[in-house]
């Protein structure tokens, strides 16, 4: 690819953006801890049929607001996006929200990014409401696997947790990903005084079904908004608990799978579980993704706010080139890792339902 010389004014007010190189880098999905990029998460929509307290918690007031649908990034321009990327090195794109499948026509945009040459896995992560009557047709598009997210499996509890969610319909989804040959992950936020008393539960309900339970330690995304410190659950202490109920954990190498966030434990009878400790063990010297919004913001890290906005390079008439050499700004500046403070300055003030996680 030839890059040219090129003068953009790329960033949006308040997104930190940083200087973009007149000419892109070599390799512009290589950063400068010598990590490549192969992976993408595009976040298609930042509304979402649910209401998770841990992603939009109720305190947030007027600092949440959806952004306007004109703001949005259009399928085309999406996959124009991925295209490039997918030129660049980018292998695995992951469909995120908000929520991804409330997104009208999304069959067709994964058909769309399935059928990018270079592009190897289409894989989405949902709440699952949508599922049943969506898997088979995600299925035939291209879509490999669904992450979905079920963090308790009381039905009161989880309507409570989820604001309007309805299990049954979930459950239902999940049996239907699973029947459509999609490979399946659960997700849940572990915390105390919520799902504590639900791990083995949870695990026994995705190993009954042939998919893989995971668990995440809670992210305090929205400038520091998090439960109560005392209902965190740290990594170590999700092990322990399993461990009281199933024996000792050993760890368990998953070869031929990207770098991801989480760590993977076998238990004695041979079933596994995921633990993503984003609080307690930092995973970050393996990292190979970035996250794009819906409104175009491409974000190196989900614990920094800073970002470079390729909506405005497209939208400006920037060339493929223009939109490279954006690409290696948001690249070159990627940090060796976060930090996640809880409160105040180091937190970052995005909200979790914008980026998808």
């Amino acid at each position: 690819m030839v890059m040219t010389r090129v003068h953009l004014p790329v960033f949006q007010p308040g997104l930190g953006g940083r200087a973009v190189p007149a000419t892109a880098p070599a390799d512009p999905l290589v950063d400068g801890f010598a990590r490549r990029i192969r992976y993408l998460r595009v976040s298609v929509t930042d509304r979402c049929n649910y209401r998770c307290s841990y992603c939009m918690p109720e305190d947030l007031g007027d600092r949440l607001v959806f952004a306007a649908r004109s703001t949005v990034l259009s399928f085309e321009e999406i996959e124009r996006l991925v295209t490039l990327f997918a030129r660049l090195g980018v292998r695995k794109i992951r469909l995120t929200g908000g929520e991804p499948t409330v997104r009208k026509g999304i069959v067709d945009l994964v058909r769309r990014i399935a059928a990018v040459p270079g592009i190897e896995q289409v894989v989405m992560t949902t709440n699952g409401h949508l599922l049943d009557e969506l898997a088979a047709p995600l299925a035939a598009a291209g879509l490999a696997a669904v992450n979905v997210s079920i963090d308790t499996l009381d039905a009161d509890r989880f309507r409570a947790l989820t604001g309007r969610g309805d299990l049954d319909r979930v459950l239902a989804g999940v049996d239907a990903a699973v029947a459509a040959g999609l490979r399946v992950k659960t997700n849940a936020v572990a915390l105390r005084g919520v799902n504590e008393g639900e791990l083995l539960a949870l695990c026994d309900y995705a190993w009954s079904r042939g998919i893989l339970p995971r668990f995440i330690e809670h992210m305090p995304m929205s400038e520091g908004q998090l439960y109560a410190t005392e209902a965190e659950l740290s990594s170590a202490q999700i092990r322990s608990a399993l461990e009281a109920a199933v024996g000792p954990l050993a760890g368990s190498e998953r070869p031929g799978t990207d770098p991801g966030p989480a760590r993977y434990w076998r238990t004695g009878r041979g079933h596994e579980v995921g633990i993503i400790s984003a609080m307690t063990d930092h995973f970050c010297d393996d990292c190979n993704r970035l996250r794009l919004t819906a409104t175009g913001a491409l974000h190196a890290c989900l614990g920094h706010d800073d970002a470079v906005s390729l909506r405005d390079v497209l939208r400006g008439g920037g060339s493929d080139d223009d939109v490279v050499c954006a690409i290696a700004a948001a690249v070159t500046g990627k940090r060796a890792g976060h930090v996640f403070e809880r409160t105040g300055a180091g937190a970052p003030g995005k909200h979790m339902i914008s980026i998808g996680g």
